[in-house]
């Protein structure tokens, strides 16, 4: 099951500055990733799940190595990776090995919400392909979504990759439906209501 988005900005208030004036509604702040120099703000897509808005954290330190998701290298906002929210992590990080793609060891993770509340959660860590999503479990902290975000609704979510047969095979390893096409790089697409288009 789709868990979220992630879309990633080297301009984060400036980025949620134009998400609100595209959609009509402004994402929620998030919160920090104290150690990792990041934030984020979130936008529910419609049911159990949210688009991640992350980007530098201008009140923390700079990290010890680079950002995740490339944010240091980026010039302009791109969505770069999704996430899957399976029944079992372990045992899908299993399956997912079995069918020749590791996905990586389970790390735990946690941030304050903007209310204080401690969100704790599980992942696999997000590779370089943006169509090969990552997997996440939020075990007994309450769901993103389950806190009151702004919303809208997710219509479409397609992909472009120069191998997309390989990237097809990866994907039902993982117990994840993508449509995928020929392109000349991988790119996420994801259209939101009002035909705002994420990419």
């Amino acid at each position: 099951m789709l868990d979220h988005l992630v879309y990633a900005t080297p301009d984060l208030e400036g980025t949620v500055a134009e998400l609100e004036r595209a959609l009509g509604v402004r994402p929620a702040q998030g919160g920090r990733h104290v150690g990792h120099g990041t934030r984020n703000f979130l936008l529910g897509l419609g049911g159990p799940r949210y688009l991640e808005v992350i980007g530098p954290d201008p009140e923390q330190p700079a990290p010890d190595g680079p950002r995740w998701f490339r944010l240091d290298e980026l010039t302009g906002p791109r969505l770069v990776n999704w996430c899957l929210r399976p029944a079992d992590l372990d045992a899908a990080v299993a399956a997912a090995r079995r069918h020749g793609h590791d996905p990586g060891e389970p790390r735990a993770m946690s941030r304050r919400a903007a209310d204080g509340d401690l969100l704790e959660w599980r992942l696999t860590m997000p590779g370089a392909d943006p169509l090969v999503p990552f997997l996440i479990d939020w075990g007994a902290t309450r769901h993103p979504t389950e806190r009151g975000l702004p919303e809208a609704p997710l219509l479409s979510l397609t992909g472009r990759h120069p191998d997309p047969e390989r990237v097809r095979a990866l994907l039902r390893g993982l117990g994840a439906e993508l449509e995928v096409t020929r392109g000349e790089r991988p790119a996420l697409v994801a259209r939101l209501a009002g035909d705002v288009v994420l990419g």
